[in-house]
């Protein structure tokens, strides 16, 4: 993988617009027309509590004989807590057909995260290879609008479809420890060269050697590498108030306003729109049962408990 030079502070003063691809130790690499510049946050960010992310578009000033220094982040369209990243596209929801086994509720709470913040979520299955336990589960996903992949790593079925999905914008995968996510992406650009958890064992590392993100290009768009991105990271994301959950099920908006009672919940409700439609078929019964625990999650929260 080609890496970018990185510029200091050489080129005398000037403005530019660029993206940060790394922050480690206080200092963010923003790229800018296929060069890195080392850069600081101004002094007066932290007055106003602001952090620059990875994914952030910025504006950014080259000092001479200083540091070059961001002087502005422009509108996010979004971003995550944990990881710390910025104007994510799209979100790649990784499971495996065995070892670990495929959760609904998990995949289920990414998508509705990924729907919260306006980032597309695609599904994927990997180890085909193993077993076609997968199969019943694309119908699931097919079925509720979702894009959904097939992969196998050793012999890289679905890869080409990932790199193409990966053209423009920012993409960022996640999953469960063990389910290929390392392995998915070495598949699909070798120059990449990520530690999968077999590799790590074998170096004796700890399971996430790296704790800061970055981007990397690859196919036109920018992945995120983001170590540590797994269900354990759920309860570090923004929770979904109750009221705003509905509208993260996409196969719900066909019944939106048809419910007997305009306080419905959508839980078990005497007519109710969407429990008739789960009955009926045309709503799948694991996604409406992962609606049903996500809302009792945080049906009895208070406001100041939702931004914990």
């Amino acid at each position: 993988m080609n890496t970018p030079t990185i510029i200091r502070s050489d080129y005398g003063y000037c403005m530019q617009k660029g993206k940060i691809i790394k922050g480690i130790g206080g200092f963010y690499y923003v790229e800018a027309a296929g060069t890195v510049y080392e850069c600081r946050a101004r002094g007066s960010f932290r007055k106003m509590n602001i952090t620059p992310l990875v994914g952030d578009d910025v504006e950014f000033s080259v000092n001479t004989n200083s540091e070059n220094r961001i002087e502005n982040i422009l509108p996010r369209r979004n971003f995550l807590i944990r990881p710390p990243l910025a104007n994510l596209d799209r979100l790649f929801i990784i499971s495996s057909t065995v070892e670990p086994e495929i959760n609904t509720y998990i995949i289920d709470r990414f998508i509705a995260i990924a729907e919260h913040k306006k980032i597309e979520p695609i599904v994927v299955f990997t180890k085909s290879d193993l077993s076609d336990s997968y199969k019943k589960y694309v119908e699931i996903y097919v079925s509720s609008g979702f894009k959904t992949v097939v992969c196998s790593n050793p012999d890289k079925v679905g890869a080409e479809e990932i790199r193409a999905l990966l053209k423009d914008g920012i993409s960022a995968f996640t999953g469960n420890t063990g389910v290929g996510k390392s392995s998915l992406l070495n598949a699909v650009d070798g120059s990449l060269k990520l530690a999968t958890g077999e590799t790590s064992r074998k170096l004796g590392r700890g399971r996430h050697t790296t704790r800061h993100c970055e981007l990397f290009k690859i196919n036109g768009g920018y992945i995120a590498d983001t170590p540590g991105f797994s269900s354990l990271d759920l309860d570090k994301c923004e929770r979904i108030k109750k009221e705003e959950l509905f509208g993260c099920f996409r196969e719900f908006e066909p019944y939106f306003g048809q419910c007997k009672f305009s306080t419905c919940a959508h839980i078990n409700e005497k007519g109710c729109a969407v429990c008739e439609a789960v009955r009926n078929g045309f709503i799948q019964e694991s996604r409406h049962n992962s609606y049903v625990n996500m809302y009792n999650d945080v049906k009895d929260l208070k406001e100041w408990e939702m931004k914990k």
